[in-house]
């Protein structure tokens, strides 16, 4: 199985890590992208570890980035991703259970985020362990709800959803469902439209998030 790697910063403490943010990127990107919300995160979580992987595929439309997998633009979208995330989960789930045992922190200490093709990994993957994460960001993504997901024998952790509502490349609408659908499984929530944003994290959005983990942390 594919190992993944990428950029990570050491906790703005000096300390030795206690904490962990892994930051998945987007479709076509790679780790030196999502690892820029590290400094903003940083002064929030001090004593975090933030590890930005390189996705275990190289993106079929580019020369240079990478893809969690790869996706359709003339067929089924949809079953591309179900099928595409599911695929894709063991060689996350693998990179984390490595993280923990590597450094010895704790699932219940450690945040997953993405953006776009990222935060359907975070989602799905996040929701789908049988270890508790500290909690689970998802910028511009969707939710395919992993196997078993709304049972009592998964953990819930507080998941934050953002979007920006003229996003063109994947609908806002899925974080609408997606707020609904793990409302509705007793997942807590905290859910943000951007107005006027595409695809993107715009600056309110950011702080959305930001607040989400100074929560977390207290």
């Amino acid at each position: 199985m594919t190992k993944l790697s990428g950029p990570m910063l050491a906790p703005a403490s000096g300390k030795d890590p206690s904490q962990a943010v892994v930051l998945l990127h987007g479709y076509g990107s790679d780790g030196n992208d999502l690892i820029g919300l590290a400094p903003h995160w940083q002064p929030i979580l001090p004593h975090a570890l933030f590890v930005s992987p390189n996705a275990p595929e190289m993106c079929a439309q580019s020369a240079f980035g990478f893809q969690w997998f790869d996706i359709s633009f003339d067929g089924d979208r949809l079953a591309k991703r179900q099928t595409g995330v599911a695929q894709a989960r063991p060689v996350l789930v693998e990179f984390l259970q490595d993280l923990w045992s590597q450094t010895g922190i704790a699932s219940e200490q450690t945040v997953l985020a993405g953006f776009s093709q990222g935060a359907m990994m975070a989602l799905h993957v996040g929701l789908s362990l049988p270890q508790r994460l500290m909690g689970i960001i998802g910028f511009s993504g969707a939710f395919l709800p992993p196997e078993g997901f709304g049972s009592d024998q998964l953990p819930k952790p507080p998941v934050c959803l953002v979007h920006g509502d003229l996003d063109d490349v994947v609908d806002p609408q899925h974080s609408a469902d997606a707020d609904l659908a793990l409302r509705g499984a007793g997942v807590p929530v905290s859910y943000h439209v951007s107005r006027g944003t595409r695809h993107g994290i715009a600056p309110d959005g950011l702080q959305f998030a930001s607040t989400f983990l100074q929560e977390l942390a207290a």
